[in-house]
């Protein structure tokens, strides 16, 4: 194996992309997939994968320093990207110190491992952070995100992700770990936790349930596939500018009522139902405190500099993740139920 990478969160929704992208661009790569599996991190998100060679699954918390420590000087890696985050802003408001820990302690845990076992020895690795275009506030109708937008939270989980990226520039500037930063736009796609709107809408239509839209539905944001997003990670990780940050979008912005009735007209093509059944299902509910108006992503400088664009538009996308919903009913089901914890007993146990 010519290089060894951790990858933190690979068990999460965007995570089991960035490990399932790797293992198989490089088979010549050892992917370690550290997870604590908590309640967004599900192995099967990864049967797929999980018997390559190449592959190799630690469950592991983040805010066990001594763990973290030990798994390090264990594997020895190479490279390090961090994706394991707590990220739902809902579950943010009622728990804020879940997210202290676990997106800045837990962080800092593996910046200080990351030091401990490279002895200032820097060459040949890296430190890959994947934050979130939250970090930045909120806009009005108008401007977008760069690079060098002043940071702005106003969520605890976005002021979460802001302390651990601060952290990890913290140990660029002081240390000199060789470390690069992405910070994205909202993710989608298949395998997403149905908390969060997409993957919800699709499993209330299925069952008739109500479609929650908070407020006047005209919150915007940034849509970005998340097999997309995974192979910018990837382009980041090996071409990235020692010490830099790239945003990552999709160049698809929508409100969210609009994207929800794009969501519902395609459900019911897809569901053979008169068209507008779903729609009847919309329901707007109170809003949530602290809610961003419009985030959107200003993407040039990784397309300018490293080549990336989205493969698919929004609508490509939208439609590709219904039918992965479609076809992975049990998937779904064992999500909602619960039943994927039993998994990691079932197959490490």
């Amino acid at each position: 194996m010519q290089k060894t990478i951790i990858i933190t969160g690979g068990a999460g929704f965007i995570g089991s992309h960035v490990v399932r992208e790797f293992v198989k661009k490089y088979p010549h790569y050892r992917i370690i997939n550290i997870d604590a599996l908590t309640y967004a991190g599900n192995l099967e998100n990864l049967r797929d994968i999980e018997r390559e060679a190449n592959y190799f699954f630690v469950k592991a918390d983040i805010t066990d320093a001594a763990h973290i420590l030990s798994i390090f000087q264990e594997y020895q890696p190479d490279g390090v990207i961090h994706l394991a985050a707590e990220s739902h802003v809902d579950r943010s408001i009622t728990n804020p110190t879940a997210f202290v820990m676990t997106n800045v302690i837990g962080t800092v845990n593996l910046l200080n491992a990351a030091k401990e076992i490279w002895k200032d020895n820097y060459e040949g690795k890296r430190f890959h952070h994947v934050s979130t275009d939250e970090v930045f506030g909120a806009l009005g109708d108008t401007g977008l995100f760069a690079e060098d937008t002043k940071y702005d939270p106003h969520s605890p989980y976005s002021a979460s992700k802001a302390s651990s990226d601060h952290f990890v520039r913290a140990y660029h500037d002081t240390y000199g770990l060789p470390i690069v930063l992405t910070n994205c736009s909202n993710n989608y796609g298949p395998n997403h936790f149905p908390e969060k709107l997409i993957p919800l809408c699709i499993h209330n239509i299925l069952h008739g349930k109500p479609l929650p839209i908070y407020g006047d539905g005209k919150y915007t944001r940034d849509w970005l596939f998340v097999i997309d997003h995974a192979k910018a990670i990837d382009l980041v990780f090996h071409q990235g500018k020692n010490g830099d940050s790239y945003n990552v979008g999709g160049f698809n912005e929508w409100q969210n009522i609009d994207l929800v009735k794009e969501l519902c007209k395609q459900m019911d093509e897809k569901l053979g139902r008169p068209a507008g059944t779903a729609d009847q299902l919309i329901t707007y509910v109170k809003d949530r405190p602290g809610h961003d108006l419009r985030y959107a992503i200003d993407a040039s400088k990784i397309n300018e500099e490293l080549g990336y664009k989205p493969s698919v538009t929004f609508e490509q996308g939208l439609s590709i993740t219904i039918d992965w919903f479609l076809n992975n009913e049990e998937w779904l089901n064992h999500v909602t139920s619960g039943d994927y914890r039993k998994y990691y007993e079932e197959q490490y146990r």
